[in-house]
């Protein structure tokens, strides 16, 4: 297939595949995308986006779409010995979409190539990657198709989206360490008639293993999954059938539940393992093809889909010659790389605790959980991070922060929170995610108390950044609620003003004197600075991007 330009080839037509396509058309970039497999999955496999993966979604358009096709839920609950250990309430005020979403995956595949049908990018099924060789500024590779037919293609950049047999990572050597969970499991896709939440996670905790329900639709559908007991050396087990899911649910579960009408039901084994560098050169890896894991959490899909946002902007800076390779594409490698070894560690211990089958640790367990469960702070963290609202890049080589040392709030690394405005002209109201819905980056400059003083200085900072890095950053004037300059002078700046009219940014910032915010376009905050210094905040862009003034 002819291409007159092609900024990326993409490798793999999964979530995380079709993710990376979005991302970086969205970014602007042409991408093409290619997958081996003639026909889409129809198995629901990973079931949940969690509200994080959706705030990524929405500069898309796609957030809406994916809601009206889940199914929301409020909630989880541990059960063990006849009661119910643990109630978790799923729901967050810390973000617009703060709660689950299940939603199959193969709902969400057919969302996103809807969406990028829609943008004129067409996936190329039954075409495979053979072989791939890296040169200095692109990477030539050797595609086959249907028919046996060969094709030389030459890419900027290549991108494996391939899974976990990824024949991107195979190529390059890249280690994928790791080891094989000790146990067999058992999944259904099936009906459950009885008494179980329908809006719920529910989890129970057996001396002979664990059970946990799903909800996936409003018809009374769920996953079950259980694990079987030790895994054989001599090979997998044999598919499983209605009964044997039967059995497990009348084991270990509440009692007084029918299942019926499955739609898929299979043996599954967990693998937790990870490569060490996610990038070599032109090319990088992404989702499985860089990590899997327990699915306990259901943090998997949602990781390598955040894996593309975090790569698409990046990689689109340096190909329009507005961002430095290294520093940039590096940082990509650092920044998921650490999250990958994060999710592979608080998954692998979710697994071993549901799984354990010594009885005083299970009666420890049992009897520890509920204890926990009361503490409101305990809660609040397991939800953090199951939202991935807690996922942070503060070590990463391109978050900075000049900060008192005295005074706290978000750090360079955190995701921003929202919080609502009203415009300092004509009051008309926004949100803080509206504006950093931005495909550049957005610099929020915040005044301190005698703010009279400090807007003229904050204006001068934004014409200058903007002057040194043009069309690479937005930014916006923060007032504070109690601003005595309601309505700004603007002179000769066009330096949009708001007021943060409950005060919540300039609480959740530390922001009691002149501030500068600078925020990435996948939401998280690169470099914070009070007092507000313009000269070291083009010292940091300076640090990736490529200054043009």
């Amino acid at each position: 297939m002819p291409f007159s330009v092609v900024d990326a080839l993409i490798v793999g037509a999964g979530p995380v595949g079709l993710t990376m396509a979005a991302a970086l058309t969205h970014q602007g970039l042409k991408c093409r995308i290619i997958e081996k497999a003639p026909a889409p999955s129809d198995k629901s496999k990973a079931l949940v986006v969690w509200c994080r993966t959706m705030e990524l979604l929405d500069p898309l358009g796609l957030t809406e779409v994916f809601i009206k096709t889940g199914l929301k839920i409020n909630g989880g609950s541990m059960y063990a010995n006849g009661k119910r250990l643990v109630h978790l309430e799923l729901t967050s005020d810390e973000s617009p979409y703060g709660f689950p979403l299940m939603i199959p995956q193969n709902e969400t595949e057919r969302l996103l190539t809807e969406h990028l049908t829609q943008k004129g990018v067409t996936i190329e099924r039954q075409t495979e990657l053979v072989s791939f060789d890296e040169g200095p500024d692109s990477v030539n590779c050797k595609l086959r198709h249907a028919d046996g037919s060969e094709e030389t293609f030459v890419t900027p950049w290549l991108i494996g989206c391939d899974g976990a047999h990824s024949a991107v990572r195979h190529t390059l050597g890249l280690p994928f360490t790791g080891v094989a969970e000790p146990n067999d499991w058992i999944l259904a896709d099936i009906h459950v008639e009885g008494p179980l939440a329908p809006d719920e996670v529910s989890v129970f905790w057996h001396e002979n293993g664990t059970l946990a329900f799903f909800p996936i639709s409003n018809q009374g559908r769920f996953r079950v999954i259980a694990d079987t007991g030790a895994a054989s050396d001599h090979g997998r087990p044999p598919e499983p059938t209605l009964a044997d899911a039967q059995a497990r649910v009348d084991e270990r579960g509440p009692g007084g539940l029918t299942l019926s009408d499955p739609v898929w039901i299979a043996n599954f084994r967990i693998n937790e393992r990870k490569v060490s560098d996610y990038r070599k050169g032109r090319v990088m890896l992404s989702g499985d093809a860089a990590h899997i894991h327990s699915p306990a959490g259901g943090q998997g899909m949602n990781t390598g889909m955040q894996d593309a946002f975090n790569l698409a902007w990046k990689l689109a800076l340096v190909q329009r010659g507005e961002g430095l390779a290294e520093p940039l594409l590096q940082s990509y490698s650092v920044e998921r790389s650490e999250i990958g070894d994060q999710v592979l560690k608080k998954a692998g211990q979710v697994t071993k605790l549901a799984t354990l089958r010594n009885p005083v640790a299970q009666y420890l367990r049992d009897h520890i959980a509920p204890i926990m469960g009361s503490f409101q702070f305990v809660r609040d963290k397991i939800r953090d991070e199951w939202f991935e609202l807690s996922i942070n890049y503060r070590h990463s080589p391109i978050s900075a922060d000049h900060w008192p040392r005295l005074t706290g709030g978000l750090a360079a690394g955190d995701r921003l929170c929202d919080s609502p405005l009203a415009s300092a002209i004509d009051g008309h109201s926004s949100t803080i995610f509206t504006l950093i819905r931005d495909k550049r980056h957005t610099l929020l400059l915040l005044t301190g108390p005698n703010d009279g003083d400090s807007v003229s200085k904050l204006q001068k900072i934004a014409d200058e950044a903007k002057t040194a890095f043009p069309g690479m950053l937005s930014a916006h004037l923060i007032l504070r609620a109690d601003s005595a300059t309601a309505k700004v002078n603007h002179g000769s700046s066009e330096l949009p003003a708001w007021l943060d009219p409950e005060g919540r940014l300039h609480e959740k910032l530390h922001a009691a004197s002149p501030t500068l915010i600078l925020v990435r376009p996948d939401g998280y905050i690169g470099y914070r600075c009070q007092p507000a210094d313009g000269n070291a905040l083009l010292a940091h862009l300076g640090g990736y991007l490529v200054r043009k003034n």
